[in-house]
């Protein structure tokens, strides 16, 4: 299908249709959710010369790292954000405040802000956990959202928040594009390629699925790396190798003309 648009977004929540997206970390994951018709993949700033020609047809939301630059005024964060769509990206991750938000959005940038559980800003509350399991801490979520709709943003993330409070953030603000990660509904559902192919070393969240055990073919291919450059150091350091049919040989002649040259 042909690369989505910002409007094919918005016909798809009016539709309920939805859209698939996977945060990728290299080309090769890239290239493979593209060849799975996965739509949009979330990018950092670095990977976008090279995924973007790789994947023409996959939409790409970017960032700088987790968040665009450290930034306390908006010409900055328009600059960052519009370097960023001029390396090919399609809309632009943000988590800053929906007054900067606005200042892109006024430029014409696609801006996805992020609501409910944030990692950097764990620490207002507490370690990882649902947001908005309460009705105090669900309109906090709520009253986000819909600042980032006021604003212009395009959508959110919406992390970890109960799938009823998304369903009616998802109802109420008809403006802004949910992009669900563990919260249920959304016009988008989101997850992390390492959660998807079992290669996460870490905490595995519960609302990822794992659809591959690459991390125990890696391992596996792994260990054929160093059982290979062991027996390599093994050949080398007992001189079996290189043999006569790893180098390169001379005629006699020519060998005897190169040490006559030099005497």
């Amino acid at each position: 299908m042909p690369k989505l648009t910002i409007h094919d977004l918005f016909e798809a929540k009016k539709s309920g249709r939805t859209f698939t997206e996977i945060r990728t970390s290299n080309l090769q994951e890239a290239i493979a959710c593209a060849e799975a018709g996965v739509e949009i993949i979330m990018c950092m700033k670095e990977d976008l010369p090279i995924l973007r020609p790789s994947i023409p047809d996959v939409f790409i939301i970017a960032a700088h790292n987790v968040n665009l630059p450290s930034v306390n005024d908006a010409g900055t964060a328009i600059g960052a954000a519009f370097e960023l769509m001029n390396l090919g990206a399609d809309a632009v991750y943000s988590a800053l405040s929906p007054k900067l938000v606005e200042s892109m959005a006024r430029e014409s940038i696609p801006v996805i802000g992020h609501i409910g559980y944030i990692p950097y800003r764990s620490t207002w509350t507490g370690p990882t956990r649902a947001i908005g399991k309460t009705a105090g801490e669900a309109r906090k979520v709520f009253e986000h959202a819909k600042a980032y709709q006021d604003a212009g943003a395009i959508g959110v993330e919406i992390e970890i928040v109960p799938a009823k409070v998304a369903a009616e953030i998802n109802r109420r603000l008809d403006k802004l594009i949910l992009m669900s990660m563990g919260s249920g509904i959304g016009t988008i559902q989101y997850l992390f390629a390492t959660d998807v192919l079992g290669t996460n070393k870490g905490h595995i969240p519960r609302h990822a699925k794992v659809y591959g055990n690459l991390g125990e073919e890696e391992a596996r291919v792994q260990r054929l790396r160093v059982e290979a450059f062991k027996a390599l150091q093994s050949d080398v350091s007992r001189g079996a190798y290189p043999e006569a049919k790893h180098i390169i040989g001379i005629k006699d002649d020519e060998f005897d003309a190169f040490i006559n040259g030099l005497d």
